[in-house]
């Protein structure tokens, strides 16, 4: 994973994501892709919050804003803050194409401040 690559493909995912343009967002996923969600599991009802393939769906009022990017070795993390303002993590798994071909997300469940109050 080269720092180009991670930046490219940040830029190209957010803004496709950003301009709800659904065949830029596939773009970037291999045709048996595979992604990980409690939100999926919310929304379809699967206990294993999991889809494969092309089967995305948009959220009409969806924006994401860049936090951070971190680069592994063939993944990248995107840390970024998405729908209701919560702050998400996506690891995605890259093909030899360039493809993502696995992806987790990972949802805040309580902002920092709920944490701090906790403790006091």
């Amino acid at each position: 994973m080269s720092p180009e690559f991670a930046t490219r493909f940040v830029i190209e995912w957010l803004g496709a994501w950003n301009a709800h343009d659904i065949d830029r967002i596939l773009s970037h996923y291999s045709e048996d892709f595979e992604m990980f969600s409690p939100a999926i599991a919310r929304v379809t009802g699967s206990a294993t919050g999991s889809i494969r393939g092309k089967a995305l769906t948009l959220h009409p009022n969806l924006e994401f804003v860049h936090v951070c990017s971190l680069i592994g070795v063939d993944s990248l993390v995107v840390h970024y803050i998405g729908v209701a303002n919560r702050r998400v993590v996506e690891v995605f798994n890259f093909d030899s194409d360039g493809l993502v071909s696995r992806a987790h997300a990972y949802y805040e469940v309580t902002a920092p401040s709920e944490i701090d109050r906790s403790h006091s």
